[in-house]
């Protein structure tokens, strides 16, 4: 049972175009420039808080054991 997707012969324009947007449908709306947003680089975030107390009393509370 031999099925062919697409018919012999050249297609137009009109009917890929067609076939198209049967396979895919609408392309989203179209993004306007205003509608863009700037992105703002800032200073990199620290690891983990700054120890209370001290290095070495932060080292005891997070250890394991």
């Amino acid at each position: 049972m031999a099925t062919e997707k697409e018919p012999e012969g050249r297609s137009t324009d009109e009917e890929l175009a067609h076939l198209r947007h049967v396979r895919f449908g609408r392309l989203p709306a179209r993004v306007r420039p205003e509608d863009h947003v700037q992105l703002v680089e800032t200073g990199q975030r620290p690891d983990r808080a700054a120890p209370a107390g001290g290095e070495d009393d932060w080292m005891l509370r997070t250890a394991a054991g």
